[in-house]
């Protein structure tokens, strides 16, 4: 061995290049507000998905007024992943959203840096749940108002009063079929992450 051959060797280490950190965000809210749909826009793989048709007894259960052409529903999860950039992999766990399946949204939030939780305006009881959960286990979220049809119902501190979110949650208006939209959407749950992390 030459001794120039370590310091090739180290300087090919130091080019290599690291994988990307992983890291866990959750995509919560009610039933049928948009969470499938957002991390099937965004997500670079084809996403994992846990749809089961509604059935004449769910859709008794489940109030389908605002989503008439609503066929199927999450039943355990919605998995999907994006690279923010090289050193950054997301990786999305989105919750069902009917109250019936609340007992899973502890497993699918453990390690989560943060949440989006996606809110119908039209609909705003079926978000309660969500806010109050991350609330009280203290996970850092942001509030992502659907824009359905391109339309918000009420102003986003009108949204913020009637959850009762605090002032230093984030709210948003996102679209959850655009993946730009939901990219940023998700970028500010992580700034709220960092900045934590960082206090």
């Amino acid at each position: 061995m030459t001794p120039t051959e370590p310091l090739t060797v180290g300087a090919a280490a130091r080019r290599a290049v690291r994988p990307p950190l992983p890291v866990k965000m959750v995509i919560a809210g009610g039933f049928g507000v948009g969470k499938t749909t957002a991390v099937g826009a965004i997500s670079e793989i084809e996403p994992l998905t846990t749809e089961a048709a509604i059935t004449e007894v769910a859709a008794g259960v489940d109030d389908l007024t605002h989503t008439p052409r609503k066929t199927t529903t999450t039943v355990a999860m919605d998995f999907g992943c994006i690279t923010i950039d090289p050193t950054l992999k997301l990786y999305l766990f989105g919750t069902p959203g009917q109250d019936r399946f609340g007992f899973m949204w502890d497993d699918i939030v453990e390690g989560s840096v943060g949440a989006l939780v996606i809110v119908d305006t039209r609909r705003l009881d079926d978000c309660y749940a969500a806010v109050d959960y991350f609330e009280h286990r203290q996970v850092p979220f942001a509030v992502a108002i659907n824009a359905f049809d391109g339309n918000v119902e009420h102003a986003l501190e009108e949204v913020r009063w009637a959850l009762d979110v605090a002032d230093h949650v984030p709210l948003v208006v996102f679209d959850a079929r655009e993946r730009g939209s939901v990219r940023d959407a998700l970028l500010v749950v992580l700034e709220l992450a960092l900045a934590r992390t960082e206090g």
